[in-house]
């Protein structure tokens, strides 16, 4: 949790290239069954682009990144340096374990908007490009074997809103089972 003992943004990004990383802004419009307004992986089908050469009709489970601000204080100590938006996410939270979200979990960000999460965000070799590395302190094996990806979650837009710096996160839980996440 934050210091305020809320989970809330810290940052929010978005880019109408494909770039590996993503300018911060003073706030997006996430759209029901899109994505985030003028990003380049907005669409109701897949619009990543390894995605996109397998399936171009696939529905889009990867509209909207998110990353914890706390993975960046983690790099920090391995020696790197990332700040929001530069790894490609669109919206930087604090105070929430994202990659320990069950599948279907609901993050409603401030006052409107809703995300669902579909799934693990899969580093690509991209972020070596980005600092030499980085891409093994990504993905790594726990103490039992397991692999671990640490580079946040992906999720879709079951309900549209604009999101910015400071909004309050407020997680819903899914009913029955909660399955984990898997890989997307």
């Amino acid at each position: 949790m934050n210091p305020s003992g809320q989970s809330a943004v810290v940052s929010v990004s978005r880019d109408d290239r494909h770039r590996f990383s993503k300018p911060v802004v003073d706030s997006i419009r996430l759209i029901e069954g899109c994505g985030v307004e003028g990003d380049a992986h907005a669409g109701a089908t897949v619009q990543h682009r390894y995605l996109l050469a397998r399936d171009p009709t696939a529905p889009n489970l990867t509209q909207v990144h998110l990353i914890p601000a706390e993975l960046f204080a983690e790099l920090t100590t391995l020696g790197y340096q990332v700040t929001p938006g530069e790894l490609g996410e669109n919206v930087t939270t604090l105070g929430i374990d994202l990659i320990t979200l069950p599948l279907g979990a609901r993050l409603h960000l401030g006052d409107d908007a809703v995300v669902q999460v579909t799934g693990l965000r899969s580093p690509c070799s991209e972020i070596n490009g980005f600092q030499k590395g980085l891409m093994k302190t990504l993905i790594s094996k726990d103490a039992s074997g397991q692999v671990v990806r640490k580079a946040g979650v992906m999720g879709i837009v079951v309900q549209g809103g604009t999101v910015a710096a400071g909004d309050e996160i407020r997680v819903q839980l899914p009913a029955g089972e909660q399955l984990s996440l898997g890989v997307i």
